[in-house]
């Protein structure tokens, strides 16, 4: 069974950083992909960053590009989500997600192509 649990938000100022934690369990980080998501009130779920460590590639969404890095920790079965230069915009609740279907690396935004979900950690930038 995939269980993957997210921390590591909270409460920054415009321009601070916070970094998230993705633990997984049941599923293998080291060789299959893990992509973050946020949810803010109002708007759709999109996709952040992801990483594809078969192919050792990685892919942002252009609102994050130079701001957010993904990493992972294959001995801690645990993928970062480093977030600097937070902007209010980056408000939202964060999700890591998976799934063990074959992903197109075309739509690795969609939420449709996962059927393993954290369950969220908020994160909330004033200015």
């Amino acid at each position: 069974q995939v269980q993957l649990v997210e921390s590591g938000g909270g409460s920054v100022q415009a321009g601070g950083s916070l970094r998230l934690s993705c633990v997984a369990s049941g599923y293998t980080v080291s060789t299959s992909p893990v992509t973050w998501f946020r949810q803010s009130p109002g708007k759709e779920r999109e996709g952040v960053a992801t990483i594809w460590p078969d192919v050792r590639r990685t892919y942002y969404a252009d609102s994050v590009k130079g701001r957010f890095t993904i990493s992972q920790d294959n001995a801690k079965s645990t993928v970062y989500l480093q977030m600097n230069i937070l902007k209010p915009e980056d408000t939202a609740m964060y999700y890591c997600a998976a799934t063990r279907q074959t992903l197109n690396i075309g739509t690795w935004y969609s939420p449709r192509a996962y059927n393993y979900w954290g369950q969220g950690t908020q994160v909330t930038v004033s200015s």
